[in-house]
């Protein structure tokens, strides 16, 4: 359903798109903001993301663009279940509460999403299920057996040079990070995609901006990859491992102790929301998907993991990716982890909605920390 029940969708002044390098101008174009982590309520740079986008899909329609503007709620992994165990909630309950403030601050800022996805939604569980299929049927994931830091605030695994052993933390978010103790794990063959990444960065040189973004996933990419541990066993909420049906079996079965790695479930969004796998028209229609708008913290998971899941399903991968900058305060990150958070609504209180709107847009240059 719409987070705006009446999304600007006037064509009365029609301006032509010019085509690009990743755009041909006329086709339907779906843009994308991430979804966002439910551990806590939205801050200022959901707001940000999200109004970033917003601005190019009302553009794109006052253009006379078929526009499929997608946001929406992550709500798996690690972090979730323990917030929830905090508030004495059921992981459930406690994501239905967290999501709803999402969809509230999108209604309040006049977003103009066609849709809101979550990630407890049954269809997109059923699609990720189906994407895991593909995948293993490719020869791309095998079950082995992981051991190593991990960082429950970032959902991420961190390999030694990344790490402060010393201060526990990751260097580059600062997280804490745990050593996790060596467990049964599936595994995607992250390794075997290395040369065809590269290439495709080479051979599409706009697909990732700004350029600088561009040219820190080259060298991340370039120092080496390693498979990726996709499935943990360590807590629950979350989406269970499918299994290859026995012969006779209607249903996907499922592997009882395996859940898979939230970022598998989180970046699936993207084509869970128009059809995939069963709507293959819709699916069609949008995907590629035009533009993925991101934080810079999140790039490496859609600029690498993401490419390569979707090669490995044998899908194609998106035009553009866009990764902005941070809002900070005192010199730091405002997220909800480091307790600095600003509230948009606070914002929107105080000086109105269409100030909040142009100020967010208008003071820091697109691409940019400000």
């Amino acid at each position: 359903p719409n987070s705006n029940p009446n999304p600007s969708t006037s064509t009365d002044i029609k301006t032509k798109t010019p085509p690009t390098a990743v755009d041909d101008g006329k086709s339907p174009f779906q843009i994308t903001t991430p979804i966002y982590y439910v551990n806590d309520k939205p801050h200022i740079g959901h707001a940000y993301t999200s109004l970033a986008c917003d601005v190019i899909a009302r553009y794109m329609r006052l253009s006379g663009r078929e526009v499929f503007f997608l946001s929406g709620t992550d709500e798996h992994g690690q972090k979730v279940e323990e917030s929830a165990k905090k508030r004495n909630m059921s992981p459930q309950e406690f994501v239905d509460e967290v999501s709803q403030t999402f969809r509230n601050l999108l209604h309040v800022l006049n977003i103009s999403n066609d849709a809101f996805i979550r990630t407890t939604d049954d269809h997109h569980k059923k699609a990720i299920q189906h994407l895991w299929g593909e995948m293993t049927n490719n020869n791309s994931i095998y079950l082995g057996s992981y051991e190593g830091w991990y960082s429950v605030r970032d959902e991420c695994y961190y390999n030694e040079t990344e790490v402060d052993v010393e201060d526990g933390t990751c260097i580059a978010t600062g997280s804490e990070v745990i050593w996790q103790a060596k467990e049964p794990s599936y595994f995607f063959k992250l390794s075997d995609f290395e040369e065809r990444l590269l290439e495709y960065y080479q051979d599409n040189p706009d697909f990732i901006a700004p350029e600088k973004r561009r040219n820190e996933v080259i060298g991340f990419v370039k120092k080496g990859l390693r498979d990726l541990s996709i499935s943990r066993t360590s807590f629950e909420w979350g989406v269970a491992v499918p299994v290859p049906p026995t012969p006779g079996d209607l249903e996907t079965q499922t592997e009882e102790h395996h859940i898979m790695y939230v970022w598998i479930d989180a970046l699936a969004n993207y084509i869970s929301a128009i059809g995939y796998p069963q709507d293959e028209e819709n699916f069609q229609k949008y995907w590629p998907a035009s533009l993925h708008i991101v934080g810079k913290d999140i790039l490496r998971f859609h600029a690498v993991y993401w490419p390569a899941f979707l090669m490995a399903a044998g899908l194609p991968i998106p035009r553009r990716l866009f990764a902005h900058g941070w809002w900070t305060k005192d010199g730091e990150k405002i997220s909800k982890s480091l307790g600095n958070v600003i509230d948009p609504l606070e914002l929107v209180e105080k000086y109105g909605v269409d100030q909040t709107r142009f100020f967010l847009m208008s003071e820091v240059n697109f691409g940019n920390d400000g």
